[in-house]
């Protein structure tokens, strides 16, 4: 892509947004050096495959122990499930080659219930290592150092193995390349631009997006695609208002309102990020069904205890999609594509937090399938091909 490509998206057409409403679209201009690369990059070479490995036992729900031989199975099948190989190692080295520097874009934000599982995140460098990496080719990331702190990945990993956060302190900005960015005005913010952070520019040569199964206030879900477009650009909260006081309530019938339909896919699309980001798997060993990101109530917190293994990030995020909506309806709750007024309190996170039949904001589900106009992946459903494996 050129340094000064315009990326307007989908022209100046308008969406579909949700039932009854439309809406034109923010321009987005993109500016990156970086070039597609010809093999790998999402939708990766598997698109519209997904591999579900699911075990009863995989963890305690009570203790919230792990059985970490149990989940090395579980990683095994799946792997080998969607790359075809007969054996782990083949299917690690189809994708990852010894000279690679690896990042694991983990998930931290519902700390310290729901992350991106220390076990996973373990068997995945050892899988790594195997291939022929040493640990010092291998990086954790996430945006923010204080949440991989709480988290503490380090006594499950062997010594040598990155853990970077983009920002030590909030709004830190000299981890991310000054020269890869997306520049979009919201709401008549003051910093309209959002950068790559510089270990994907610079360092890195493949991504593994290890996500949560988790409910999204704004995008209806976070999985995949969020995981890995909110958690690897800087400042990216300014895609929605709440509500409350100061500049927001100043900016009448906005509050509630959310641009993530269309900045998640934006970002996940840019380079070298998209070429990069090789393997998706979505730990669903807990996941949260309200409140998401985070945790406000480990009454949110439910067990799906399966494992989604793919290239594409679509068609995993889609098949997120029905996962939370099924939960959520088992519940009681309203749905994830509810956009009714009558259910939107804007700034009001203690309500939310106590009552899963209230949203902050609008949800915006329908990022998945605005993604995949993007060629990220496969979003119909009738085009997914699922494996399901059970242990």
């Amino acid at each position: 892509m050129d340094r000064r490509t315009f990326l307007k998206i989908l022209g100046a057409a308008q969406f579909a947004l949700g039932s009854n409403t439309t809406e034109t679209l923010p321009t987005y201009r993109v500016v990156s050096s970086y070039s597609p690369d010809a093999k790998y990059g999402m939708p990766g070479p598997y698109p519209g495959k997904v591999v579900s490995v699911r075990s009863e036992k995989c963890i305690d729900e009570t203790s919230g122990k792990v059985d970490v031989p149990l989940v090395g199975e579980m990683m095994a099948r799946g792997i080998c499930e969607l790359t075809g190989q007969p054996q782990p190692a083949e299917a690690w080295r189809s994708l990852f080659e010894p000279a690679d520097v690896v990042g694991i874009k983990v998930n931290c934000g519902g700390r310290p219930d729901v992350v991106s599982s220390p076990e996973i995140v373990a068997e995945i460098v050892r899988n790594l290592l195997g291939v022929g990496l040493k640990p010092e080719q291998i990086y954790l990331y996430e945006r923010f150092q204080s949440q991989l702190d709480e988290v503490n990945y380090t006594p499950h990993l062997p010594q040598g193995v990155q853990i970077i956060g983009a920002e030590k302190e909030r709004g830190d900005n000299y981890l991310y390349d000054p020269a890869t960015y997306v520049e979009v005005d919201f709401f008549g913010e003051e910093d309209t631009r959002s950068n790559l952070m510089r270990l994907v520019t610079g360092r890195l040569t493949k991504i593994i997006n290890v996500p949560n199964m988790k409910d999204h206030g704004a995008a209806g879900v976070t999985g995949c695609l969020k995981n890995i477009a909110y958690g690897s650009f800087s400042n990216v909260a300014r895609s929605h208002l709440e509500g409350g006081t100061g500049h927001s309530a100043r900016l009448s019938g906005l509050a509630g309102k959310s641009h993530t339909y269309s900045f998640i896919g934006t970002l996940a699309a840019v380079e070298p990020l998209r070429s990069r980001t090789v393997l998706q798997i979505m730990d669903g060993l807990r996941g949260v069904w309200h409140g998401g990101p985070f945790v406000a109530s480990r009454r949110f917190v439910f067990y799906p205890k399966r494992l989604l293994f793919g290239t594409d990030p679509v068609s995993l995020d889609r098949l997120l999609l029905d996962i939370i909506e099924a939960k959520r309806k088992s519940e009681g709750a309203i749905s994830i594509w509810d956009r009714s007024p009558a259910h939107l309190s804007p700034g009001g996170w203690r309500e939310r937090d106590r009552d899963p039949n209230v949203n902050i904001l609008i949800r915006e589900p329908g990022h998945v399938e605005f993604a995949s106009r993007l060629g990220l992946g496969v979003c119909d459903l009738s085009k997914i091909h699922q494996r399901e494996i059970e242990l």
